[in-house]
Formats: C-alpha cells, sequence, structure tokens
C-alpha cells in the first residue's frame, strides 16, 4: 500500500500523559513510511510530545487527545487536539512555543470545532520539492 492510499489517520487516546508514547509512536512510524531520516524521526517525535503536553494542561476532564496524521509524498501533517477546560488559546511565547517552532517546519495553534484547541505541526520529507 503506498502512502497516498490512506493520506489521513485518525488517531484517539485519552487525554492523559500515560498515552503520549501511543501518539509518539505512531508520528514515528508515519515519518519513516516517508522516509524521513533518523534526525527528523526524532525531531518530529518531540515536537509531537512538546504540542501533546501543552494540550494536556489544558485538557478538560473525560477529554480525549485526538492525533490527527495527514501523509502526503512530501510532508506530515500532525493536528493534535483536546477539548480543554476554558477555551483560551495558550501564548505562543516561551520555551515550548520556541521548541515547536524550531522541530517543526510549521506550527500553528487555534481554536477548532468550536470546542477544541489544536496544535497543527507540519513536517517536510527530506528532498521533497517543498523543503
Amino acid at each position: 500500500m503506498s502512502v497516498d492510499d490512506r493520506p489521513e489517520i485518525d488517531l484517539r487516546v485519552p487525554a492523559e500523559s500515560l498515552y503520549l508514547s501511543v501518539v509518539r509512536t505512531a508520528a514515528a512510524g508515519l515519518a519513516a513510511r516517508l522516509d524521513f531520516t533518523l534526525d527528523d524521526i526524532e525531531d518530529l517525535r518531540i515536537a509531537v510530545d512538546e504540542a501533546c503536553s501543552i494540550l494536556l494542561t489544558r485538557a478538560g476532564d473525560g477529554s480525549d487527545l485526538r492525533c490527527r496524521f495527514h501523509l502526503t509524498s512530501d510532508d506530515l501533517t500532525v493536528v493534535v487536539q483536546v477539548r480543554p477546560a476554558a477555551l483560551t488559546v495558550p501564548s505562543r511565547e516561551g520555551f515550548a512555543w520556541t521548541l515547536l517552532s524550531a522541530l517543526a517546519a510549521s506550527v500553528d495553534i487555534a481554536v477548532i470545532e468550536e470546542d477544541q484547541l489544536a496544535i497543527t505541526l507540519v513536517q517536510r520529507r527530506p528532498g521533497s520539492s517543498t523543503a
């Protein structure tokens, strides 16, 4: 099966730090399918972990952590989202945001679906035309 046969994967886990290893492993496995370098895979794992950690501190009781992975031949887009206890967008200042910005080709945070807080990361495949 090629990457384009299944361009979107949707993963839901309870919004608890115990499940972050599942999300990190999924991100690393999908990046490996796109022939990311080992360094790029590790950068993505760290970025996904950091994005999840930011959202977990804001998750409402009983919320799920949802991760959507969209694969193309050139990049991997990861959208991590939760239903927060309070619908406020975290600051784009500080160490966590600086780290995310350094590790991903692009990063954004927004309120989506009216009650969800989401961080979107894009990581480009090495050698892609958009890299």
